[in-house]
Order: C-alpha cells, then sequence, then structure tokens
C-alpha cells in the first residue's frame, strides 16, 4: 500500500489527526496499528509535531505504520495518580519543536520563579532554545516582577515583554514564530491565547478568567494542538501545566541546567557535591559572593528537595 507521510496537528482519544504534504483543508483522522499500539511503554508514541506514515487500507481507514524518528521532544512525567504516589511514564508534550516560548504573567496570576525555573531547567535538560515571554506588560504596579525578569538576561535567557491588550511587542513575537515549530506553555491564565488571538484573531480560541480565590488560571486550552495560522509558523497550544513533573531528570543533574552554576561545577572540595549541606562548596560559596542569585540558589535547593521526596 501507498505510504504517505504527514504532520501530526492533534491528538484526541486514540485518534491522530495529520496534516499531508499537499496541506490539504481536512486533516486525515488516523488509528494506531497494532503493532505501534504494543510498542507503547514509557512514553507516548504519537504526539503533536511527530512525522508520521499512514496508509489507507482497503475498508478506507487510516493507519499510521510508522513515527518518524524526532530530532528534539519536550516531555514531563505523568501527574501522580494519588498524593504521595509517583508516576512512571512520561507525557510527551510536543515532538520536534524547534523553540519554546515560556508565557508568565505580571500581576495576576502572580509571577512564581520556582515555577518559571522549573520550565527553564526542563528546557535546559531538553536541548531546545528558551525564550521567556512576560505578558500583561500593560498592568499597574508590576515593576519588582519586570525586575525580576531582567535578571534573566543576564543568565543569557531571552525576555520578551508583551501585551495583548495593547498590543506591544506582538510583531516581535510573530517575527520569533516564523518559519518555526514552536511550543507555547507556562500556566493557565497567564494570557497564551490571548496572544495568539491578538495576533490572529481568526484563531477565535477561547480565554479563561483568573479564579479569585486562588489567583490561578482557569484551564482553557484542554487538548494539545499545533496551531498552523501562517503558513511558516507552527506553534502547539498546550493546556496549562500548574505544575511541571520533570521526566529523566536525576537530582543529582539538577545543577548542570543552571547556567550560571556551570563555571563552578567541579570545584566543590567534596565530589559528587549536592551544593546542599557540604562544607567547601563553590556554588555555595559563589552565592555568598553575589556570583549566583540567591532566589535562584533558592529554587536550586527547593527542586533538589522535591525530587528527592518524590
Amino acid at each position: 500500500m501507498e505510504q504517505i507521510e504527514g504532520l501530526v496537528i492533534r491528538t484526541h482519544g486514540g485518534h491522530y489527526y495529520v496534516q499531508t504534504a499537499d496541506r490539504l483543508a481536512d486533516l486525515v483522522d488516523c488509528s494506531l496499528r497494532g503493532r505501534l499500539k504494543r510498542d507503547r511503554r514509557e512514553a507516548d508514541l504519537v504526539a503533536i509535531g511527530d512525522r508520521v506514515r499512514y496508509e489507507i487500507t482497503a475498508e478506507g481507514a487510516a493507519v499510521i505504520t510508522e513515527v518518524l524518528p524526532r530530532r528534539t521532544v519536550l516531555s514531563r512525567r505523568t501527574p501522580p495518580p494519588r498524593p504521595g504516589a509517583r508516576s512512571g511514564r512520561a507525557q510527551v508534550l510536543v515532538a520536534n519543536p524547534d523553540q519554546v516560548l515560556i508565557v508568565f504573567a505580571l500581576g495576576s496570576p502572580p509571577l512564581n520563579p520556582l515555577t518559571l525555573d522549573r520550565y527553564l531547567v526542563a528546557c535546559e535538560a531538553a536541548q531546545l532554545p528558551i525564550m521567556i515571554v512576560a505578558n500583561k506588560n500593560d498592568a499597574p504596579l508590576i515593576e519588582e516582577e519586570r525586575a525580576l525578569l531582567r535578571r534573566y538576561r543576564g543568565l543569557g535567557y531571552g525576555v520578551l515583554f508583551t501585551s495583548a491588550v495593547t498590543g506591544e511587542n506582538l510583531e516581535e513575537l510573530r517575527t520569533l514564530l516564523r518559519g518555526k515549530l514552536s511550543v507555547l506553555t507556562g500556566p493557565s491564565g497567564v494570557g497564551k491565547s490571548s496572544l495568539l488571538n491578538a495576533l490572529w484573531p481568526e484563531l477565535d480560541l477561547e480565554v479563561g478568567e483568573i479564579s479569585e480565590y486562588h489567583d490561578k488560571g482557569k484551564h482553557t486550552t484542554v487538548v494539545a494542538r499545533l496551531l498552523n495560522p501562517e503558513p511558516d509558523i507552527y506553534v502547539a497550544d498546550t493546556p496549562g501545566l500548574r505544575v511541571f513533573y520533570f521526566w529523566d531528570i536525576d537530582k543529582e543533574q539538577l545543577d548542570a541546567f543552571f547556567p550560571e552554576f556551570r563555571p563552578f561545577l567541579g570545584n566543590c572540595r567534596f565530589q559528587p557535591c549536592t551544593h546542599m549541606h557540604e562544607p567547601g562548596c563553590a556554588i555555595k560559596q559563589a552565592v555568598e559572593r553575589g556570583e549566583i542569585d540567591p532566589l535562584r540558589y533558592e529554587s536550586y535547593y527547593r527542586m533538589f528537595e522535591i525530587e528527592q521526596e518524590d
């Protein structure tokens, strides 16, 4: 049978919707061949962003026969089934992304540096280029949060201040997305859908509210999908993630994913060093000298403890 290649645009309930190279208006609704289903063990076999080959059966059904090798992948550990438990399976958020745009809001919901740092560590581990998008830059009385995000520029991360309301830096955001498959991720309620609607009103994405009780966003994106608003732009609009559970990152590896730690690694008195309690720790000494931001070290400390508890 003829093998047809395409890009997985959306997945839902065992259905995989594929865009073919000739960019037909209708996506092809595919299922998985039985052999591929049996191969699915520790991670999602097919995710948005995957390039696949499928064939049309005699009954007229489209069946995926092969998933092509991934260049890159952004994954997280699936949330635990119950408190105190640990999931042993990876949730592939997006396959083959070129970059990750981590969206946070200024003002509401409040910026949580630990949450931002968890996203950054996950992207560092996946070796993916990162841009921090600080949305709602029109909000009043947020200079402290702006100053906090500017400190990330000193670590080598790009920070783009945007506003879906005033249009600030929206064209710069469009330029950043052009020619790439980008992941747009971040907590709920930070304005990911609002930014996309401001750039492409025809998308008409649902926009959520902020819960006054918890000051957290309500989920509006339920199914992960690839949006294709312009011919050379693909944007993975992922559900808001309140917790980014690391996948395949041991706590002993955490220090390697903090760029400002790297010049000091290997200089501690004890090897290996957790940089938690050991005397003669080069990382803690760098914090004391002001060469490493105490807030970033606090994020490392808390992540190490969380992974230890898991």
